[in-house]
């Protein structure tokens, strides 16, 4: 077993780090090799059991909710500050769990560390209003914490993602079950590590890890979550959604993408593909938000997929730790599942211009950046979500044909333009249906940014102050004087 800073986890439950109810584990292994790395103790349903009693007993006790705003915010300025302390461990475990390089796994900390500082300074700035009614009337609104709320977090970004989450509900008087995901928790436990240190109320926040089928489940079905953020795929979002409906459950649901990048005649060809390549073969591209769709020109069609696969074909692809430009992907099951689809891309007439299969003669799960072309968009890969480092790039001819071909999907998560023409840019930005467009770069914004989808890629706003208006509910006052 290739040793970790320890091999076998517990899960975090009522300020306690405890074992399963069984004795049963979940085996973590690094996608670079294939080889185990550490077993975490697994979780059932009742250990879920066990997190929310947890939970609700924190919550039913005020501790968080009775502290004034400000000193939950220094709780979130503490748990940076011991977050920061592990960034080496940290990000050596990202590479080792989740296949990330070690750039991005010290990105994550950082990253991580900037939302606690963000929604720490927020904490005392979620305000309601007073409302005239009137004479002899006083009337106000409060912003109230929902109680408990579930998440559970994705295997592609675990860190940052868990964290905005429970920073956003611990600031606004919430406690929180979080379920880490079963390919890659390590960091969260480290995570949990921060807040103990950092004193956050016992029971405020508990972290488990299980499968999605039975703690998964049995954590959104409980009768005493009363919140729940999910990020993950569409078909699993669906039962998250059908269980919250059950018990009429406010949710913040963020889905997957097939997001689309139009890149018009006038571009800066050597910046949009620069970008557009950072958009796609980023963490393997197994982002959300990634650039796996590129509409583009077809007066500079061919050069442009020229430039694409100079890109991708320059790209070291090896284990992240070693200091490669792209790691793995997760696990044999998504290898072969982005595999498969690039097969079934040349089935379907498209053609590989590069990649499209395994990298052979590894141990790991790596998969050969892939640029596909003439592609239409009809077909399953210019529709499906592959969640790999996989771009398909598709010929247009005029604005409104890209806006067609762009918003022809069910996901609407994000999109992006390539132009020098600042008109064309707004206006293209108008009509594209998603929950965030970028311009002559992708991913741009930051913490402060609002991010969510729009149509199967979900509602509700992660990041931004958006965010925290999901986290809680307006409670109005009405005092006859």
């Amino acid at each position: 077993m290739t040793p970790t800073t320890k091999t076998f986890w517990r899960n975090f439950i009522d300020g306690e780090w405890v074992d399963g109810a069984t004795d049963e584990r979940i085996l973590i292994d690094n996608p670079a090799t294939g080889e185990p790395i550490a077993e975490v103790a697994r979780a059932m349903p009742a250990d879920v059991d066990r997190a929310v009693a947890a939970a609700r007993r924190s919550f039913a006790s005020r501790a968080l909710l009775d502290l004034p705003p400000a000193e939950r915010g220094q709780l979130m300025f503490e748990v940076a500050r011991h977050l920061g302390e592990m960034t080496e461990e940290i990000a050596k475990l990202e590479c080792l769990d989740n296949g990330k390089t070690l750039a991005n796994g010290r990105n994550d900390v950082k990253l991580t560390m900037r939302y606690l500082q963000y929604y720490g300074g927020m904490a005392d700035k979620l305000e309601g209003r007073q409302i005239p009614l009137g004479p002899g009337v006083l009337d106000y609104t409060v912003h109230a914490p929902f109680g408990v709320s579930a998440q559970i977090v994705p295997w592609n970004g675990p860190l940052p993602v868990g964290a905005r989450s429970v920073c956003c509900a611990l600031i606004t008087g919430n406690t929180v079950v979080l379920k880490s995901p079963e390919d890659s928790p390590l960091s969260l436990f480290k995570f949990a590590e921060a807040c103990e240190k950092a004193g956050v109320p016992k029971g405020a926040l508990n972290i488990i890890c299980g499968y999605g089928h039975d703690a998964g489940a049995a954590l959104v079905a409980h009768r005493d979550i009363d919140h729940i953020v999910f990020t993950g795929s569409v078909a699993t979002g669906k039962s998250v959604l059908r269980s919250a409906a059950e018990r009429v459950i406010p949710c913040v649901m963020e889905l997957g993408g097939k997001s689309a990048g139009i890149v018009h005649a006038d571009a800066d060809l050597e910046r949009a593909v620069k970008s557009a390549a950072r958009g796609i073969f980023f963490h393997a591209g197994q982002i959300c938000s990634a650039a796996s769709r590129l509409l583009v020109h077809r007066s500079i069609y061919d050069e442009f997929v020229s430039l694409m696969v100079k890109e991708a074909e320059a790209r070291s692809v090896g284990a992240g730790i070693e200091g490669h430009d792209m790691g793995p992907l997760i696990s044999a099951r998504q290898l072969d599942k982005v595999e498969g689809l690039c097969r079934v891309g040349v089935d379907e007439g498209a053609r590989l211009a590069t990649g499209g299969a395994r990298l052979p003669g590894r141990k790991g799960y790596f998969m050969a950046p892939t640029v596909f072309r003439d592609v239409h968009p009809e077909m399953r890969i210019a529709r499906d979500e592959f969640f790999g480092p996989v771009v398909v790039v598709i010929p247009f001819d005029t604005p409104e044909e890209a806006i067609t071909i762009a918003n022809g999907t069910d996901y609407g998560l994000a999109a992006g333009v390539f132009t020098r023409d600042l008109s064309l840019a707004l206006w293209t930005a108008d009509r594209l249906v998603a929950g965030q467009v970028y311009v002559n770069d992708w991913w741009v914004g930051g913490v402060e940014t609002p991010f969510g989808g729009t149509k199967r890629s979900g509602y509700g706003r992660e990041k931004g102050q958006e965010a925290l208006l999901g986290y809680v509910q307006t409670k109005n006052v009405g005092i006859r004087l």
